[in-house]
């Protein structure tokens, strides 16, 4: 399987060279291009920051910039940033209002991120925010909800509520309730290929998907026969109902993500059937947002994310951002 790179060891930093360069107007290497930051930071605004193994683009990268990030670190592959990284993002972006991490729910992120924060508590007040949002693997992961699309929803409210100077403390608060308010299926037709194998990390049949798929390459927990768009929106969509429990009276943001393969008329074609099941399920779908945002390198698969949202969420939600990802005034 072929790819656009010359060496896989040196595709994530070729990478990062490119994507600074293109958005050169908003992002800067940190010291030591440890990590990305926004090129213009606000002083004392609480600074936002996340990070996660590579092969997620857009995501977090991204979305550094106003009304969400202010930096992001990449490590390798699937592989969590260095606390290193973590310290060097902390210490660039930090004017004076603290720091809010945003991690990912997985051990290795988990891990990291909290060696760099007790590091830089001697100068800096930090506080950590867990971002868990796959149902697929809120029985099999001991730790609950793996991190996944809904990841973006959790940075854009987050940050919208930064841009209005909401304090770091109360920034932790409201993080803190989303992962109750939103959730995420995934489905894939083929694995994703990692440049050092050049192959599926997982193979499937002509008439075979993978049910509850992850960001990292891993495989689902199930696999089942695919017998078309409809049957596996189906899937997806009662598991996130069961999911949501009788509470449907808040507002729905329906996001459809692509996991790296995925064509845009196939991401629409499975938004408007998703969007059709929930509004049978009486829940309104008040904002929508379909694209690939986070992605498992080039799993051609897709992830459908709902997010009950409050009047005061949705209002986060439609606040000005401007990121390499994600803009609109």
């Amino acid at each position: 399987m072929k790819k656009f790179m010359n060496m896989a060891d040196t595709m994530v930093a070729e990478s990062l060279e490119g994507f600074v360069a293109a958005h050169e107007d908003i992002l800067t290497f940190c010291p030591q291009r440890k990590c990305i930051a926004r090129r213009s930071l606000r002083a004392g605004k609480p600074a936002l920051i996340s990070g996660g193994g590579a092969g997620h683009e857009p995501l977090h990268v991204g979305f550094i910039g106003h009304g969400m990030l202010d930096a992001a670190c990449t490590g390798h592959i699937f592989t969590s940033p260095t606390p290193d990284q973590i310290l060097a993002a902390i210490e660039t972006t930090d004017t004076g209002g603290g720091c809010l991490l945003i991690v990912k729910n997985y051990d290795g992120d988990i891990m990291n991120f909290e060696m760099a924060a007790e590091a830089a508590r001697e100068r800096h007040r930090v506080e950590m925010l867990f971002v868990g949002d796959d149902i697929a693997s809120s029985l099999s992961n001991r730790s609950g909800k793996r991190g996944v699309a809904g990841t973006v929803v959790t940075e854009k409210l987050i940050g919208a509520a930064a841009e209005r100077g909401m304090p770091l403390a109360a920034l932790h608060s409201l993080g803190s309730e989303l992962p109750e308010r939103i959730f995420t299926m995934g489905v894939a037709l083929r694995g994703a290929s990692v440049p050092e194998l050049r192959r599926p990390i997982f193979s499937l049949g002509p008439d075979e998907m993978e049910v509850g798929v992850g960001i990292h390459g891993e495989p689902g927990r199930s696999r089942q026969v695919y017998s078309g768009a409809a049957a596996a929106a189906r899937e997806m969509c009662d598991e996130i109902l069961a999911a949501c429990g009788p509470n449907r009276t808040a507002q729905g943001l329906l996001l459809v993500n692509g996991l790296g393969g995925t064509p845009p008329a196939e991401l629409y074609l499975m938004y408007g059937l998703a969007r059709r099941m929930f509004e049978a399920a009486d829940i309104k779908i008040a904002r929508s947002l379909v694209g690939t945002f986070v992605t498992s390198l080039d799993m051609q698969g897709i992830s459908i994310t709902l997010a009950l949202l409050n009047d005061e969420q949705i209002a986060l939600w439609d606040a000005p951002v401007h990121t390499a990802a994600l803009r609109w005034s």
